[in-house]
């Protein structure tokens, strides 16, 4: 491969998913290195004034500041909207300033949003309080109930936001009804698809506009760096998100791009070999757990529609032990699975949300998205499936189950 050809749409855009996965974005310097160097710059040099004023006028190409393009992040951010099928993507600095500036960045006030009820605590603070604050109205809805996103849509919506496979739930967004029901009303979709990644699903494939991600999660996926992703547009990333960006600043750092660059190479494996033994620990629990919320298996009642959008169904899943003591006895006595509330690890991670990840929310809007107080979400690792079905059968027989 040339130096170059990694950045080459003409070229890569003609590879094959693992291959654009481990040498899509790949630029190398005049050293021609094998591993993608890391610019660990604030700035830059010109060699006269005249060409300053060329690059800030965008006349000439090349880096301005570190805020705008750094030769690192433009390599991830390269490869990310590759995998996605996407002409452009812009990084952040975590996850939620991904989720922010993707929603922040087009609406204003008198704008309207309508917004999945199931989704991760942090993303329904930006729809229950943050939002409003700025004069955005807002209306949260059952993902699953196809005719209620219809029916929340006002002259002034602008923007479906959501989450599928949602977090922690694992509630399931038909993707195809509705970004097709917002093209045909004019209203942009913003998707955020870090349960899956492009490895196991492609929301633009049906018609989403915009897909967001917390990098931090599978595409890293070691539990290193904190990152996150916007994906859509050339036009739309350089018109609308690119602006609030600029002058924002949520960029990543470029050590943290070039560690979730180099994840990326083994995305897809871990990806699926995470999917299959989270449905095979699934399968062993499903008969003495009171509720399971495991897209990947069959009492799940959008199971087939998970099938159906995604190559496979993913690592995570919950399950509901009916009270706080049982969840919280359950996770003492793991010994192998870690308790974080993390996911996408290639560790096996298992939190209670209800104290952790959404421990924000008002105990009705827990309610309202079903978080109750005996769920555990669990993210399924690349450990042996026999030492995980052991660890979780010793937990379950603590708990009387």
């Amino acid at each position: 491969m040339k130096k170059t050809t990694g950045m080459d749409r003409s070229v890569t855009s003609q590879w094959r998913a693992a291959t654009q996965a481990v040498r899509g974005g790949t630029w190398r310097s005049e050293h021609g290195e094998t591993s993608e160097a890391m610019f660990l710059t604030s700035g830059y040099t010109y060699d006269n004034a005249a060409e300053v004023a060329a690059r800030f006028a965008g006349e000439a190409e090349g880096m301005t500041y570190s805020r705008l393009q750094n030769p690192t992040v433009a390599m991830l951010e390269e490869r990310i909207a590759l995998m996605e099928g996407a002409e452009a993507c812009r990084v952040q600095a975590s996850g939620m300033a991904a989720m922010t500036a993707a929603l922040l960045c087009q609406l204003s006030a008198g704008d309207h949003c309508v917004a999945a009820r199931a989704a991760f605590g942090s993303c329904r603070w930006l729809v229950d309080h943050l939002l409003p604050r700025f004069g955005i109205e807002t209306t949260v809805v059952d993902s699953a109930d196809n005719d209620a996103w219809e029916a929340a849509i006002r002259p002034n919506t602008k923007v479906f936001f959501f989450e599928t496979p949602a977090n922690p739930t694992l509630d399931i967004v038909d993707l195809q009804h509705v970004c097709d029901l917002a093209k045909a009303h004019g209203i942009t979709t913003v998707v955020d698809n870090a349960f899956a990644t492009a490895a196991l699903q492609k929301p633009m494939d049906y018609g989403a506009d915009v897909v967001a991600y917390s990098a931090t999660k599978l595409m890293d996926g070691q539990g290193r760096v904190l990152a996150g992703a916007v994906c859509g547009t050339k036009q739309w990333i350089d018109e609308v998100l690119l602006p609030f960006q600029r002058n924002t600043g949520p960029n990543l750092s470029p050590f943290n791009a070039w560690v979730v660059h180099k994840g990326l190479e083994t995305l897809s494996l871990r990806a699926f070999r995470q999917s299959e033994n989270a449905v095979m620990l699934g399968r062993m629990m499903e008969p003495r757990v009171p509720r399971m919320l495991h897209p990947g298996l069959d009492s799940h009642p959008r199971h087939a529609l998970a099938l159906e959008q995604m190559r496979a169904t993913g690592p995570i899943f919950a399950f509901d032990l009916e009270s706080r003591e049982k969840a919280h006895a359950l996770l003492d006595a793991l010994q192998l699975i870690d308790l974080s509330n993390n996911i996408g690890d290639s560790r096996s991670l298992a939190c209670h949300p209800a104290s952790t990840t959404h421990a924000g929310m008002s105990e009705e809007a827990r309610a309202e998205m079903g978080v109750t107080e005996g769920l555990v979400r669990i993210n399924v690792g690349l450990e042996d499936i026999e030492d995980l079905r052991e660890d979780m059968d010793r937990a379950l027989k603590a708990v009387g189950l």
